[in-house]
């Protein structure tokens, strides 16, 4: 566990008792602060029983001694309205930070000289592959690297911060707009593309949470941005002109002049003047998919950067499993091979899993989020057919009717037998039944893993042939 500098004696809230809050307020405790702690669940608050943080009503808290409150991600800061925390807050002059805030005020208490260095990663899709796979890059070539945030543990869990130790770091936009003075040797930004609009209120306050990643680098780091989204290639240009760092942009499909890019499966690196080949990633089964493959360039760029060679980031990549729920191959059966992207929240996620095959028997919908699917019909070249679930079926089926045949199904069960009969049935060599929704899940299941191991199940139980084992 981490501990906080300059918090002894100090009263400090803590609102919300998720993983994240328990591991703060047990962190501020060990670091002498005194903890007032709330959640709105009555389970999350049985946590705190038996701590020298028991929660209490926020109204019992000492506000007029309050040094700050620390709130977890999820709480609202402008939009659709600030959180009542939020407001009583700001209206006691209490700072609003969370728990990313006080690792990096940790880590900016140590002398220059023995601080860890930081490799943080964000954007609207493929943060969580690229954070796991730039950690296992680096504990393939022998650092001292751990691993957390938005993925696996939480952030002050992790341990202590050494010189040599390398914190790589998943930062959604929710937690980096709670942290203000966190210096990234390393900070990536992926793509960005419409997500969490009612919690930032437009793109612009989106992309502003999003580009908190860079803040506080200086000219010894290095800037890793995705240049193949029209909002970013903006980014980009400012970067280029006055950004402190080192800049390297990232691509798939585009020849670069700096930094990596992916072409025709080859990927290529320059970081230092020259571009030198690394080699063919087209084959590495844990990272299909042209998403992936930015995945991979902005893994490179960071691990060079970082001292690592070429060719262990190349090996420790080929080995790399999919993430649940993320491009993840869960059976085949005969010719039929089914692949959960449950995590493919958005339309632009799901875009990127559907180039990734050559006969898709596409499973869609669920929650739906502002813009739909109508940007994807002209990315339904490999689909035979969709079969529609949830909430969003019939507007989708409205929106794709004149790209692809569609079939409303409702439920996840009905679309999962009804792709594998149709991909068993078709002419395809090598069907794929892929779920990856474009929605939210949480209107027939209570997150996109709860439906990602739904699919998984499906697929389990699905009759097999000639004798096949399930």
């Amino acid at each position: 566990m981490i501990r906080i500098p300059d918090v002894k004696n100090k009263s400090i809230g803590v609102y919300g008792l998720g993983v994240s809050g328990i591991v703060a307020a047990e962190a501020l405790v060990a670091s002498g602060a005194n903890v007032f702690t709330w959640d709105e669940n009555k389970d999350a608050r049985n946590k705190t029983r038996g701590s020298e943080y028991l929660a209490e009503h926020p109204k019992q808290w000492p506000w007029d001694e309050l040094s700050a409150v620390v709130v977890s991600p999820g709480v609202p800061l402008t939009h659709p309205k600030p959180h009542a925390i939020v407001r009583k807050a700001r209206s006691t002059n209490v700072p609003v930070y969370g728990d990313t805030e006080l690792f990096a005020r940790a880590v900016n208490a140590m002398p220059e000289n023995a601080r860890p260095k930081i490799v943080a990663i964000t954007g609207s899709n493929g943060k969580t592959t690229t954070t796991a796979l730039i950690g296992k890059i680096l504990v393939d070539a022998g650092e001292d690297a751990h691993v957390g945030g938005n993925i696996g543990e939480a952030v002050l869990s992790l341990p202590p911060p050494e010189k040599d130790s390398i914190y790589v770091l998943e930062l959604s936009s929710f937690q980096l707009d709670l942290t203000f003075s966190l210096r990234a040797n390393v900070a990536i930004l992926l793509n960005i593309s419409p997500d969490h609009i009612e919690r930032h209120g437009t793109m612009d306050g989106y992309l502003a949470a999003k580009t908190r990643i860079f803040h506080n680098q200086q000219v010894d780091d290095i800037a890793i941005v995705g240049t193949d989204d029209e909002m970013l290639e903006n980014v980009a240009t400012k970067m280029r002109i006055s950004h402190p760092a080192k800049f390297a942009p990232i691509s798939v499909g585009s020849t670069l002049g700096e930094g990596a890019f992916v072409l025709d499966g080859q990927l290529f690196h320059n970081l230092e003047g020259k571009t030198l080949t690394a080699g063919d990633i087209s084959n590495f089964s844990g990272l299909r998919g042209q998403h992936n493959h930015q995945n991979v360039a902005a893994a490179m760029a960071a691990s060079v950067f970082l001292g690592v060679s070429p060719a262990i980031a190349m090996r420790a990549a080929e080995k790399f499993e999919a993430l649940p729920n993320r491009m993840e191959t869960v059976a085949k059966i005969g010719k039929v091979l089914f692949v959960n992207d449950s995590k493919a929240t958005n339309a632009s996620a799901a875009a990127r899993a559907l180039s990734a095959f050559k006969d898709v028997f596409w499973i869609a919908g669920g929650k739906p989020k502002d813009g739909g699917v109508s940007s994807l019909t002209n990315d339904l070249k490999n689909v035979r057919s969709a079969y529609l679930i949830g909430e969003a079926a019939s507007d989708f089926e409205q929106q794709l009717r004149n790209a692809a045949h569609c079939i409303l199904c409702e439920t996840l069960d009905v679309a999962v037998a009804r792709a594998y009969e149709d991909a068993l049935n078709s002419d395809a060599e090598d069907p794929v039944v892929l779920l990856s929704p474009a929605c939210a899940s949480y209107d027939q299941f209570k997150n996109f893993s709860e439906r990602g191991a739904a699919f998984r199940r499906l697929a389990d139980q699905l009759p097999r042939q000639n004798g096949e084992a399930a």
